[in-house]
């Protein structure tokens, strides 16, 4: 579905909530500090922050085999990911490069970023792949993949104002799913229009395990999110969390427009 941009005309639809059901907890390393959480062929691809801490792993959601870490270079704070066809593309915080790898996490090439990465996702457009990237503000960028060409922005909206320090992405269900910095509560945005249909309210989740003696409560928060297309359920997680949780989440249900 392509985004376009927000017409004058276009008028904000009631925000929803949305209801989930956990169906299964997974163990989560307390040292990653997480950015990007994604789903393929069984494995849960994750990208985790730092400088002189960033890693990208690969594990088997289910079975014996091991996990495939690689380290980032030291001066390098990794972010967001997404898998394009069997190309997957991490982001970078502040020093404008995005990494392309292999399924084996083997570099492909770099491609220059302008600005601030923090999340990113893709859709299919009529024509073709399209990156969705968020960088802390109120706007996500549409790029083009193979040369991250700035194509459009899309301007989200909550109840008319600008919702601001949107982070890690994902796209289901033809929709924006968004993890809000220092937030536990992931936002469901039209990327036709860039409005907020619904929230998806996660605080609960925080209370159902041991915080670790080297938990902190201002950044250690909910990040993380993966669509998993075969069971249809997402996994969500947070920075230095020990906790990844598998979660059956109900549809946006259709928006009524705002008198």
């Amino acid at each position: 579905m392509a985004a376009e941009a927000i017409g004058s005309d276009v008028k904000q639809a009631t925000i929803a909530t949305l209801q989930y059901e956990i169906v299964a907890e997974y163990a989560h390393d307390i040292r990653a500090f997480t950015q990007g959480l994604e789903i393929r062929d069984g494995l849960l691809y994750e990208s985790a922050g730092g400088y002189g801490h960033s890693t990208l792993s690969a594990t088997p959601l289910r079975g014996p085999a091991p996990t495939t870490v690689r380290r980032a270079p030291a001066e390098v704070f990794l972010e967001g990911l997404t898998w394009i066809k069997d190309q997957l593309y991490v982001l970078t915080w502040r020093e404008g490069a995005v990494f392309v790898l292999d399924s084996k996490l083997m570099p492909l090439g770099q491609l220059p970023l302008a600005g601030e990465g923090w999340g990113v996702t893709h859709y299919t457009a009529p024509d073709g792949e399209r990156l969705l990237l968020s960088d802390g503000s109120d706007q996500l960028k549409v790029l083009e993949p193979s040369n991250l060409k700035l194509l459009r922005s899309i301007p989200v909206r909550a109840d008319g104002a600008p919702l601001e320090q949107i982070n890690e992405l994902e796209f289901a269900h033809q929709q924006i799913y968004a993890n809000l910095w220092h937030s536990d509560r992931i936002a469901v945005i039209d990327p036709g229009n860039g409005m907020v249909r619904a929230w998806l309210p996660l605080g609960d989740l925080k209370r159902r395990f041991a915080k670790p003696v080297s938990w902190r409560e201002d950044e250690h928060v909910l990040n993380g999110i993966a669509y998993d297309e075969v069971s249809g359920h997402f996994f969500v997680t947070g920075k230095c969390w020990p906790k990844l949780f598998e979660l059956k989440v109900s549809r946006v249900p259709a928006s009524t427009a705002r008198k």
